[in-house]
């Protein structure tokens, strides 16, 4: 084994739902997206429905305020749509994710249909729980790079830290930030200290909206 990269050996465990043959991205809607809001939080990973752990407290304190935060920003300057985590993403004939939060800018809102959002997110933001499988964030990158989203910020509480990456001609740049100013490219203009993910509590949206507001982008 190429000690190049350091591997680390984990056991894992997930509850799942299998079919007599792989199920189809398009099935996997039929079958879980009337209840996406209800009783199951599930991806489809080829061709089989997994469930996700259980979102814990910080996970949806942090959720909430940045989707706020991200989506009326982003609504006051009339550039997409953003949506929150029950909202499919088809990575293939038999993928498909949930981010946390994704954009789509205006230009691209084509993507964004009644049931799903079939093409890449200009931005997808998923943020990294104690609960969460490591396996099952590598998987997440490797999703997102592959269908080709713009702009991918990975917010890891327990860390403390937030991987940014960005596509550059067909490959990726990586960044990994703990303090200081996180600007995002897909969203014009949207910035945010980094300090704010892990204290609370955090600035007040609307303070804080009306302050990204009068800043010139």
């Amino acid at each position: 084994m190429s000690a190049t990269i350091p591997l680390k050996q984990v056991k894992e465990c997930s509850t799942k739902w299998v079919g007599p043959r792989p199920i189809t991205f398009e099935e996997f809607l039929d079958l879980f997206g009337p209840v996406f809001d209800k009783e199951y939080d599930v991806e489809l990973i080829d061709g089989t429905v997994v469930e996700r752990m259980s979102a814990q407290l910080e996970h949806e304190k942090l959720f909430n305020w940045l989707y706020r935060l991200m989506g009326d920003y982003v609504e006051e300057r009339n550039l997409g749509i953003v949506l929150g985590s029950r909202t499919p993403v088809k990575i293939n004939d038999y993928r498909g994710r949930l981010p946390d939060l994704l954009f789509v800018r205006q230009e691209r809102l084509d993507i964004v249909e009644q049931r799903a959002i079939y093409g890449a997110p200009d931005l997808a933001v998923e943020i990294v729980s104690p609960s969460d499988r490591p396996s099952n964030i590598t998987a997440l990158e490797t999703d997102y790079r592959s269908l080709g989203v713009s702009e991918i910020w990975l917010i890891d509480l327990p860390r403390r830290r937030v991987r940014v990456l960005r596509r550059r001609d067909g490959d990726y740049t990586e960044e990994e930030r703990t303090t200081g100013l996180l600007s995002s490219e897909a969203i014009e203009g949207f910035r945010l200290e980094i300090e704010w993910l892990w204290t609370e509590p955090r600035p007040a949206v609307r303070a804080t909206l009306a302050q990204l507001l009068e800043e010139p982008r």
